[in-house]
């Protein structure tokens, strides 16, 4: 469903391990509504609810609500840092349009 990079696992594992509200939770990736085109990507550690999907990939464990789900499916989360700054980044092929800033998308129908 979704796949992590190596260096997006490993960003996650340094902010476990520094942000004191990440102890014992699980990262979430999630949809929500908002950013110029529309949806936008969300990452937060969580308590896992009874109707997530958990996901393991490159040795980390990801919840995906049911609404992102359908959003989700397919994308690869990588974490870049370049001239514009550094952050996660999603690769989504259910995206048929994303903004400038690379942070929010247009879903396809």
């Amino acid at each position: 469903m979704l796949t992590m990079t190596d260096k997006a696992a490993d960003k996650v594992r340094f902010y476990a391990g520094q942000m004191a509200e990440a102890e014992g939770k699980t990262l979430r990736v999630f949809i929500q509504g908002g950013g110029c085109s529309g949806f936008q990507y969300g990452f937060t550690f969580d308590d896992a609810q009874a109707d997530d999907t958990v996901v393991e990939s490159a040795g980390i464990k990801v919840l995906v609500d049911p609404m992102s789900a359908q959003y989700l499916s397919g994308a690869t989360v990588d974490f870049v840092e370049d001239l514009r700054g550094s952050g996660f980044v999603v690769e989504n092929p259910n995206a048929v349009s994303t903004c400038g800033c690379g942070h929010s998308f247009q879903a396809g129908e």
